[in-house]
């Protein structure tokens, strides 16, 4: 009863239940608090200055010397005001997290004289030491040089840690000359390209709309597991995730965690993590019981695609540090329970117009259904057109494990529309070419003055569909709970931009051959649907037929990163992000070579836990249980008892077979690691990585260490149990 797993389910028992009070029962009272947000600017600059931010927010207008300083000045003012000592540029390096330098606002000056100073030029720019941060090529080790640059769109923030508070600024993150090192600075670029290029489409139907902004609701799914089990387990400590551990007789089976009632501690954690949230102003709407036990969800309202995606990476970072306050241990990890449902981060996604018009919503009018079937219909064809790009755009080694994985969309991209919808576009499809006399009804030709009865049914929702249409938005159900979604959605964007650009030519050809433009945009509409219509399917993603379907359809089914990552540098793909000026050749091959060094690095440190835990904790077990039981044998023989030693003298001899595999396993799998590490090509090290080491060992160590565990007796087990794990609260 002396072991670690033993004093951490001590601990668990002794723990209270943090209260938590919020600041007032109005979130009104206190949403935002903590944000230089568009209010706080109003107030604190001139009309003048004001205005000329939000012309730089809303249409990127350059900010000059006066109004940076002027913007630093009042920054400063606020953020000391609420205790703040330092500032930082908040920047999402392609490591996949954030990252922070510290600069304090004091200053002293040439007379010695201490003050507190922030310029404008420290607001707009800094230079920190960017050498150890992941380049993919784009840079030598020994150019330290990086630059931080201001991004406006999203507001400034201030973050708390014990009782220092710093003034955390958003802003990209580029190379000394120039190339992105971020995944920010892509993604503001695809934005400002589908803005462009959906405005144009809508100009086709309402001259008002002079801006298209693309909206994103992130729904974060995790685990919440207590800090002490957590900490006794080296594997979830380092790589996130249980590599070995059986599961517990009772799972999610019985449904009976999902939506259920969210247990106390629990609750409370979730209310503080609400609160700290809401006074960064990330409005988190949503929060209940995921599928698997010890698995929850928050999720927030709809916003503009780069400040969700920034709000997000900010509500990861505030529930690990709500979290430890809590004794809890959050995990991110795609599958951190085998044989336990999954996490995601479903990436919610829509187009909305300055005139608050969502062009995937249905309408009450039969022309506003026209476009909605055009951005509907471009969208589709964009994602078959690019599937494979959306595939590598969540590719990762957490969420191979979690791909197919009989709760999550599988590796093959398709999109879920519903049969009503599917209705809709096989009509438009068989309609033919359209021919329109005067005074015919072309809506009522096409049957869209009646669609508005069935699109307003905003159709079941699909759990094994990876790309799904669910009313009003498209959910990219198949992005991984660890990623940053700033990947994904700078793929989904520049697709759907660089579509809808040739969706224009296409129609303003046919206009200019005298095609009246109604017409012109349903047969062109028709043309797309007989070309993409492959990527619809509304069945069973995870049944073995729809994977031979697939293939039939000439769909790619890839399911691991290294190969998945191959789009990123083929021809078209390069050609695609340069035309739309997203990123250069030199871009994308350095992000390819970082993502592969990433699967790399993950798989080794997996490895390396995988065989210390077998050596240092699993087998020393194993070895001790069986002395007691040979003991046992002995002690029995000793007393006559010899017919009762045989069942005994077979767990002997099973456990030591485990215990011999293992070490034997292990010892190969290092020495293949070896290998593999000599390796100097970083795709072959990646794909050996993943089918030399990986493929050939994980399961099969595993197996024999969770054998193992079903044997040896429970008080001497040193490794907190998924049961503990999942079930004690």
């Amino acid at each position: 009863m002396s072991t670690l797993r033993f004093k951490a389910l001590e601990l668990v028992e002794k723990r209270g239940i943090r209260k938590v009070t919020p600041p007032s029962s109005k979130v009104s009272d206190y949403f935002g608090e903590n944000t230089f947000d568009q209010r706080v600017m109003r107030q604190m600059l001139s009309s003048d200055i004001f205005e000329n931010l939000q012309n730089a927010i809303k249409k990127g207008t350059p900010i000059n010397e006066y109004d940076a300083d002027a913007a630093a000045s009042a920054m400063k003012t606020w953020a000391i005001s609420k205790g703040a000592t330092h500032y930082t540029h908040w920047f999402q390096p392609l490591t996949g997290t954030t990252a922070e330098k510290h600069d304090a606002f004091f200053k002293l000056s040439d007379d010695g004289t201490p003050m507190e100073q922030f310029k404008g030029s420290a607001l707009i720019r800094q230079e920190p030491d960017a050498s150890s941060f992941p380049s993919g090529g784009l840079r030598q080790t020994f150019e330290a040089r990086g630059y931080t640059a201001w991004d406006p769109t999203s507001p400034a923030f201030l973050i708390q840690s014990g009782s220092s508070k710093t003034l955390c600024i958003p802003t990209i993150f580029v190379s000394y000359t120039g190339e992105a090192l971020d995944n920010k600075a892509p993604l503001l670029k695809a934005l400002e390209r589908v803005d462009i290029a959906a405005t144009e489409i809508c100009q086709y139907f309402d001259k008002n709309v002079t801006k298209v902004t693309a909206s994103l609701g992130c729904e974060q799914e995790f685990f919440l597991i207590d800090r002490a089990l957590a900490d006794a387990r080296p594997d979830l400590l380092l790589s996130g995730r249980a590599l070995f551990g059986r599961k517990p007789p009772k799972g999610q089976q019985l449904d009976d965690h999902y939506f259920g009632s969210i247990p106390p501690r629990v609750k409370n954690f979730l209310e503080e993590l609400e609160v700290e949230s809401y006074r960064l102003g990330i409005p988190i709407v949503t929060r209940h019981n995921e599928v698997a036990p010890s698995q929850f969800e928050v999720a927030p309202y709809f916003e503009e695609v780069n400040v969700a995606n920034d709000h997000n990476q900010l509500l990861m970072d505030i529930m690990e540090k709500v979290a430890m306050k809590h004794n809890f241990k959050v995990l991110f990890h795609e599958k951190p329970f085998a044989e336990m449902n999954g996490s995601g981060k479903h990436n919610n996604w829509s187009l909305i117009t300055n005139t608050g018009k969502n062009v995937f919503a249905p309408s009450t009018k039969a022309k506003e259904n026209l476009q909605f079937l055009t951005f509907f219909v471009n969208t589709l064809k964009a994602v078959y057109d690019y599937a494979d790009l959306l595939r590598a755009s969540i590719a990762s080694a957490g969420n191979d494990h979690r791909l197919g994985a009989n709760e999550a969309p599988p590796a093959i991209i398709s999109a879920f529309i519903g049969s009503q919808l599917s209705a809709v576009i096989e009509e438009l499809e068989n309609n033919g070419d359209i021919k329109v006399d005067k005074g015919d009804n072309l809506y009522m030709k096409l049957g869209i003055d009646k669609i508005p009865p069935i699109l307003l049914d905003n159709t079941d929702r699909n759990r094994t569909s990876p790309f799904a249409f669910t009313g009003n938005k498209f959910e990219f159900r198949a992005v991984g709970s660890t990623a940053n979604t700033a990947v994904p959605m700078t793929i989904l964007n520049t697709i759907v931009a660089n579509q809808l650009q040739e969706f224009k030519k296409d129609v303003d050809a046919l206009i200019d051959k005298g095609t009246k433009k109604e017409v012109a945009i349903v047969n062109t509409l028709r043309k797309y649907i007989q070309h993409s219509k492959g990527i619809i399917f509304d069945g069973n993603g995870y049944s073995d037929e729809w994977v031979k379907e697939a293939k039939k359809r000439g769909l790619s089914n890839i399911p691991t990163t290294p190969k998945a990552l191959d789009i990123l540098v083929k021809k078209d793909s390069i050609k695609l992000f340069e035309h739309m000026q997203i990123m250069s050749a030199a871009e994308l091959k350095a992000r390819h070579e970082v993502l592969l060094e990433n699967f790399i690095l993950k798989l080794q440190i997996e490895s390396r836990i995988m065989v210390d835990m077998a050596k240092n904790h699993i087998v020393p077990t194993g070895i001790k249980y069986q002395n007691q039981l040979i003991e046992n044998v002995k002690g029995l023989k000793e007393i006559g008892l010899d017919q009762e030693t045989q069942e005994i003298i077979t767990t002997i001899k099973i456990i030591s077979k485990h215990i011999s595999d293992i070490k034997r396993l292990s010892y190969e799998m290092t020495q293949e690691r070896k290998r593999v590490n000599a390796i100097k090509d970083t795709r072959k090290k990646a794909i050996a990585y993943d089918e030399d080491i990986k493929a050939k060992y994980f399961d099969e160590i595993r197996w024999h260490c969770d054998k193992l565990e079903t044997m040896v007796d429970d008080e001497i087990w040193p490794l907190p149990k998924f049961r503990e794990m999942l079930f004690i609260r």
